[in-house]
């Protein structure tokens, strides 16, 4: 994906001599770098790779190990190193970003008045509270001097920013989202971001020196992101070299050479897992009526999960959990795998989880208690745990969202 984007891009008019500094940020940093070291023909004078799995590459770059899906203090130094980077470049010079899903917790410069702790404490209140990706970054961006086109903004460096995404709707693979849009302008404001953390979900939970800085930012006295047009962005471009549909239009070919008759959902799974999953289930019945036999249908998303259970799980293990009980009276076998591709769902050591119609009779002969309970503690992983039916991939590497299998009779995948 890098390799045609560069040879595409303006950076393949550059001057071969042309000094890049290189800052790579996200679950995919390690190896978008690592492609990029490969296909890039210039000079390499410094830059940084930020990840939370990988290893260092280049003489030449700082890795950082950091934190997902909160940030640590690795984070901050990783995005202290990058602003100073950047800072110290002129017009002259070309930073290149290789941004992927995950860069918000990689690169973290809190606002004054904010401290590591209280970003933390933030971004588990988000997380908590079902908040969507959009708006979680919409306050990520509030809150940080990195963040929301301030690291183009500290720049007068040309830059070039190619981006791999893990964003669904409502504006899917928008730039200002994916990281948190570090090289783009952010069209939401203060307002906003108070918006979100006053929800009922969300309030109880968030840091009160954090909503103070967006109250006095709100009032007019921090400085707002810079916004789309703004001039110090002029020499900043993004390109999108990779999203869900090159996942799922790999996965679909892959079960076409298999031998099943395959079609794609295309609209992204978005909302509420456990709400989700059976509507969903309704259209990829719906789907697989004009499919022959074995049958696979795909879809791609990113669901959220209010959290209100003590219990340990992610969504892609709700989104399957909720749709046990379903499964079990459908007159035709299903069976569902939903998978998260970075190998790692909620806070867990699973990937996702299986289910199919004879799960709700195993999980009565373990004497499991019932679905709903699960559901209700938010203890998707225990259940799957206990049946045997959790997904366990370990970190990827890479991030492009969620992946939902559904297989039906004749073979499997």
């Amino acid at each position: 994906m890098i390799s045609r984007a560069l040879a595409k891009s303006k950076l393949h008019g550059l001057d071969p001599g042309a000094s890049v500094t290189l800052i790579s940020a996200g679950k995919m940093a390690a190896s978008m770098t690592e492609v990029f070291l490969k296909n890039w023909r210039g000079e390499i004078r410094d830059g940084l790779v930020a990840a939370p799995v990988g290893e260092l590459l280049d003489r030449r770059l700082q890795f950082f190990r950091v934190g997902h899906p909160v940030p640590t203090q690795v984070s901050v130094n990783a995005g202290q190193r990058a602003l100073e980077l950047a800072r110290d470049k002129g017009p002259s010079s070309v930073l290149v970003l290789l941004l992927s899903g995950g860069a918000s917790a990689s690169l973290s410069v809190p606002v004054e008045g904010v401290t590591l702790e209280s970003k933390i404490q933030a971004t588990r209140a988000l997380l908590r509270g079902g908040v969507s990706i959009h708006d979680i970054n919409c306050v990520r961006k509030h809150l940080s001097r990195i963040k929301g086109g301030w690291l183009a903004a500290s720049t007068a460096a040309r830059t070039f920013t190619f981006a791999v995404s893990d964003v669904v709707g409502p504006v899917e693979d928008d730039p200002a989202v994916i990281g948190s849009g570090p090289t783009t302008g952010d069209p939401t404001y203060f307002e906003d971001a108070l918006r979100i953390v006053n929800r009922t979900e969300v309030r109880p939970h968030f840091p009160l020196s954090a909503r103070e800085v967006l109250e006095r930012g709100r009032d007019g006295y921090g400085a707002e992101t810079p916004k789309p047009g703004d001039p110090r962005l002029s020499s900043s471009s993004v390109e999108i070299v990779g999203s869900r549909h090159d996942l799922v239009g790999a996965a679909a070919s892959k079960a076409m050479n298999l031998g099943f008759d395959t079609t794609i959902i295309g609209s992204p799974v978005i909302g509420e897992a456990r709400q989700t999953a059976p509507s969903h289930l309704k259209r990829v019945v719906e789907a697989a009526s004009k499919l022959g036999r074995p049958a696979c249908v795909m879809s791609t998303g990113e669901t959220t999960v209010t959290v209100e259970g003590r219990g340990r799980g992610g969504r892609n293990q709700e989104f399957g959990l909720a749709l046990v009980d379903r499964l079990a009276v459908l007159n035709e076998d299903v069976v569902v795998a939903s998978v998260a591709t970075d190998g790692v769902d909620g806070p867990t050591e699973a990937a996702g989880a299986i289910v199919d119609g004879t799960t709700l009779a195993r999980s009565r002969e373990l004497d499991l208690g019932t679905p709903r309970s699960y559901l209700d503690r938010n203890d998707s992983f225990t259940f799957f745990q206990a049946l045997g039916d959790i997904l366990i991939t370990g970190p990827t590497g890479t991030n492009v969202g969620d992946l939902q299998v559904f297989i039906l009779p004749g073979s499997s995948c």
